[in-house]
């Protein structure tokens, strides 16, 4: 990890923020998109090279529906560069909603008296993870509200407790957290758990929209949030989540924002963020917002497309927040984690019925509430392999040594096997006969575009290991 000081300090001061609005504001004003300019900039993503803010500026002013087409067309192939076919799964587990902040546009805010409030003990999150297993999940992502109940030990515990859980093949390999930010020692306890990335979003990099959205709690201030991913950085934690809320002011002020902190990152630290994430905002537990900046489905597309242009290494992840149909098409442009079989109330994967949303119980409504096993077959029927896989991080390809891997285009070699491989795991132990026939067909049709790769042979190898019994095999 290396850090540029003299850039973003003053001696032992805080550090300064590195959101300038007036300079994204300006670049918006003056990008002048033409033709020739906006598909040098395609070009140059295609070449798998990073955007600079200026260059996104154009994108995202290229108003011309023939360049936007070609927006979304240069997206879907440099995914598929990138990523090829493969789509990554996970799970999102509420741990607890107690709150202090007053968010104006989550139900779980302090001030919704509306809301349930809950937090799982240990026997709760161990139900919740047999559930999850049972389903065939592999990764998950803990999600905490902002509250002195949710320490670092808390959180760390919480972690190792679904890591000891262990229901027939079943067993967590990748545990994410969306929580509050934490001081460096914090981030610490943390790491030592074992995670895998930590989510913060800022939600908005509008300092004025910011401060109008939390009137109130530790949430409100702007900066401490802002550099919560550096001091998570400086504590060795190098896996890390961006994101922001759309719908709370101008999509494109929010996309330039996610790409300086981006850049802020990889100036600081040699590594960008693992993920970002573009979360529209729903509707929730006594939340009435304007909808005045709210994000068109055409516009959400077109965005996700520009980021992917933008970042080409990043993965980008899109949530049931969003209607199958949607999620489906921009899985095109760019998206390359989703969710499945995704309950939000806490306590509802170990309930037996799965009623109606309750949104007294859960911070947002969400839009595809299909199984994983329903998200597993489109997947498949649309040439998608759906992968479980946790090898990155867990053989230390993270930081700075994913770049190392992933920015020459290496990374292929080892996700698309191990994506295979996971999702053989999936077929023999929870997939229903015609699914584990379409996708077992699928894993030989991409065995077969390896064209003699060395790791063709070594794959079916494995993949008869499976077969006989053994799990957890990567590359």
């Amino acid at each position: 990890m290396k850090f540029n000081p003299e850039k973003y300090r003053i001696t032992d001061e805080p550090m300064k923020p590195f959101i300038d609005a007036a300079e994204i504001d300006t670049l918006l004003q003056h990008a002048r998109p033409d033709k020739d300019t906006v598909r040098g900039i395609i070009a140059k993503s295609l070449d798998k090279h990073r955007l600079s803010l200026a260059e996104t500026a154009m994108l995202l002013n290229a108003d011309d529906p023939e360049l936007v087409q070609e927006i979304k067309e240069g997206a879907s192939r440099l995914k598929q560069a990138v990523y090829g076919n493969r789509i990554v799964l996970f799970a999102p587990l509420y741990i607890g909603n107690k709150c202090i902040n007053n968010c104006r546009y989550c139900g779980f805010r302090a001030s919704n008296k509306e809301a349930v409030r809950t937090s799982l003990n240990t026997g709760e999150i161990i139900s919740e993870v047999e559930a999850l297993e049972d389903q065939g999940q592999k990764r998950l992502i803990l999600v905490f509200g902002e509250h002195p109940d949710y320490s670092p030990r808390f959180i760390a515990d919480a972690a190792r407790t679904v890591y000891s859980v262990r229901k027939g093949n079943g067993e967590i390999r990748r545990v994410n957290i969306n929580a509050a930010p934490l001081e460096t020692e914090g981030f610490r306890i943390v790491k030592e758990a074992g995670i895998g990335t930590y989510q913060i979003f800022q939600e908005t990099y509008h300092p004025e929209t910011y401060k109008r959205y939390h009137p109130s709690g530790k949430k409100r201030d702007y900066e401490y949030r802002l550099t919560a991913l550096d001091r998570a950085q400086e504590a060795g934690l190098d896996d890390v989540g961006i994101g922001a809320l759309f719908g709370l002011y101008d999509w494109r002020f929010e996309v330039m924002g996610l790409i300086r902190h981006t850049n802020h990152l990889e100036a600081c630290y040699n590594v960008g963020p693992h993920t970002i994430s573009f979360p529209r905002v729903k509707d929730a537990s006594s939340v009435n917002l304007q909808e005045k900046y709210r994000v068109s489905d055409e516009d959400f597309a077109r965005m996700v497309a520009i980021l992917r242009l933008a970042v080409p290494y990043t993965g980008m992840i899109l949530t049931a927040r969003e209607p199958a149909a949607i999620r489906t098409e921009l899985m095109q442009y760019g998206v390359s984690q989703i969710d499945g079989g995704t309950r939000i109330e806490l306590g509802a994967y170990a309930k037996a019925d799965h009623a109606s949303q309750n949104l007294d119980k859960e911070q947002f409504k969400i839009n595809d509430d299909r199984s994983l096993s329903e998200i597993i077959d489109e997947l498949i029927e649309t040439g998608h392999i759906p992968s479980f896989c946790t090898a990155c991080y867990r053989l230390g390809r993270t930081g700075e040594h994913f770049m190392e891997f992933s920015v020459p285009g290496f990374i292929k070699n080892f996700c698309s096997p191990n994506a295979m491989l996971t999702l053989a795991e999936y077929l023999e132990d929870y997939a229903t006969p015609e699914i584990a026939r379409k996708g077992h067909e699928i894993i030989e049709k991409n065995i077969q575009l390896l064209n003699g790769n060395v790791n063709a042979s070594e794959i079916r190898r494995r993949l008869e290991r499976i077969k006989r019994g053994e799990r957890d095999l990567y590359f």
